[in-house]
């Protein structure tokens, strides 16, 4: 039997959510659009940004400057 298609699955987000720990890109240095936009959130919240993350410090940064600065929401 196979499995579900998640394209048409009832929960269409489903499998977008990825913990970056298991992303295979992880690894690789942060997308300009990553840093664009720690660099918002980490002067909102008055934080500094690290040099050299990666895709998946990044990410997980992002979710933690969302979360203190409100946009999280």
């Amino acid at each position: 039997m196979s499995s579900p298609n998640p394209k048409v699955s009832g929960n269409p987000g489903s499998n977008t959510i990825k913990d970056p720990e298991d992303w295979t890109t992880g690894a690789q240095p942060a997308t300009g659009a990553q840093e664009s936009y720690l660099h918002t959130l980490a002067e909102e919240a008055h934080e500094d940004v690290p040099d050299d993350l990666s895709k998946a410090d990044a990410s997980r940064m992002i979710d933690e400057l969302q979360e203190k600065t409100g946009r999280g929401n």
